[in-house]
């Protein structure tokens, strides 16, 4: 029997297409994920099908420091995915949000990656 894919599912598979769908430009994906207590952004490139760069809240340099998976949390992973991002070299990314809406932490995790240089 087939069932009907949740609305986060259709939603994401959606975003996911968009992006892949510009063939203009071909940049590495900025993606997003969030569980209840962190969250977790990586630099993904498609064409080599490779994580680039990556950082999470459960990192020890956060958890020693802060702890949590507010926005606060959100914003230093932004942060420092950028510092890493900018490391390799890499400076122009798409910003994949998932199939998560574009407001608390994932807004704040891409408002302090693009106050750190990365252009999305």
């Amino acid at each position: 029997m087939l069932y009907k894919s949740s609305t986060k599912e259709r939603r994401k598979h959606r975003i996911r297409e968009k992006i892949k769908n510009r063939k203009d430009i071909v940049r590495h994906r900025l993606s997003v994920f969030r569980s209840g207590r962190y969250i977790y952004a990586q630099v993904i490139d498609d064409v080599n099908q490779c994580t680039v760069v990556s950082a999470s809240s459960l990192e020890k340099e956060y958890k020693a420091n802060f702890g949590g998976g507010d926005c606060k949390a959100a914003s230093w992973v932004g942060e420092m995915v950028a510092k890493r991002a900018i490391e390799k070299g890499l400076k122009d990314v798409v910003f994949d949000r998932g199939c998560y809406k574009f407001h608390g932490r994932v807004k704040s995790l891409a408002d302090s990656a693009r106050a750190c240089g990365l252009n999305f």
